[in-house]
């Protein structure tokens, strides 16, 4: 299995427009943060988790030329903000997109014109899943694990030994068990202020992943207040690692 961090930043992205800290006038790549999204290689199959509005430059400089599913994990702009962009991957045949009823419902309303009867040529071919329970996605089994971003339930997703929880402010009890024996976990980290009412800060995070016990963590969803990477880095723990974009891990 392999997963390719395509964007490791929050919804602003690094640098954020118009600020000048030392984060965002870094000239260290990896304090440049596009919007969060991954790309999961397994069993021949690549899966596309979140597609936010710097799709097209990720799918470029990471030479992505197929997808056979898309995961959307919650309904806000800088996760599903690309959709439009599969167009080169779905020429074809339709790609899946699979999320919740409530954001199915919002992908329609956002892009009508990808799901009216008389289609305008050359728009994505997508195809919305509806999902609750575990399911497959491209032959895939995938677990939907509910993540609570602040007041709002959305879904991070367990495939193998994998998981993969962004926005996520706090985890309701009985997920735990579905994240038991993981080989790798994602999981936000906002900043390493903890005041914030929908996102996870640093340390939060890090005591998930006292708890969840993986064997390797990484942290993605930063934003600017995380601190130069090359610094912040240093508090992390031996098997916790911040992402970047473009890191590809395999195991």
């Amino acid at each position: 299995m392999k997963i390719t961090f395509l964007g490791t930043g929050t919804s602003t992205g690094v640098p954020e427009i118009g600020c000048r800290c030392e984060v965002c006038t870094s000239k260290d790549p990896h304090d440049r943060r596009l919007r969060s999204s991954a790309l999961v290689e397994t069993g021949g199959k690549k899966l596309l988790i979140d597609c936010g509005p710097d799709f097209r430059w990720q799918a470029l400089s990471n030479g992505i030329d197929r997808i056979d599913s898309v995961l959307i994990t919650h309904e806000h702009y800088d996760h599903v903000g690309g959709l439009d962009d599969l167009r080169p991957f779905c020429r074809e045949s339709a790609i899946g997109i699979y999320a919740e009823d409530y954001v199915t419902d919002a992908i329609i309303c956002r892009i009508p014109y990808c799901f009216r009867s008389n289609k305008y040529p050359g728009i994505p071919n997508l195809e919305l899943h509806a999902i609750h329970q575990p399911f497959e996605a491209a032959g895939v089994e995938v677990i939907p694990i509910r993540v609570m971003h602040g007041r709002l339930p959305i879904f991070g997703y367990r495939i193998g030994q994998l998981a993969y929880l962004t926005d996520l402010k706090y985890l309701p009890e009985e997920e735990y068990a579905k994240l038991e024996g993981l080989d790798v976990l994602v999981l936000n980290a906002l900043r390493r202020d903890e005041k914030h009412p929908t996102h996870e800060g640093l340390y939060t995070a890090l005591e998930q992943i006292g708890r969840i016990r993986p064997k390797r963590a990484y942290l993605i969803h930063m934003s600017h207040k995380i601190g130069l990477q090359a610094d912040a880095e240093k508090e992390l723990p031996s098997n916790v690692y911040f992402a970047y974009d473009g890191l590809s891990v395999t195991f």
